[in-house]
């Protein structure tokens, strides 16, 4: 077994035991290519400030992702009562 192969299992492990990460991980690139071919209409704002809020909701598509997951886990431990696997 290479090094490779060992990233790449620790990889899939990380993904299985919290999968939301990956998709707050994809949601923040896919803002990102969003803004990136918005940025042509950007009309009469400066370069600056429209980089400012495609960070803005770049960053905020990774945290509510990230809040999902916390409410999942909650409602999983407390409410649900399942024991985490």
């Amino acid at each position: 077994m290479d090094h490779y192969d060992d990233e790449e299992n620790k990889l899939q492990k990380k993904m299985k035991e919290n999968p939301l990460v990956p998709i707050g991980i994809v949601g923040m690139l896919g803002a990102c290519a969003y803004g990136a071919y918005q940025f042509k209409n950007k009309g009469k704002m400066s370069t600056s400030v429209y980089l400012m809020q495609l960070r803005v909701a770049a960053q905020g598509m990774v945290v509510g992702t990230l809040a999902l997951g916390v409410l999942y886990n909650l409602v999983n431990t407390h409410i649900l009562k399942r024991k985490p696997s």
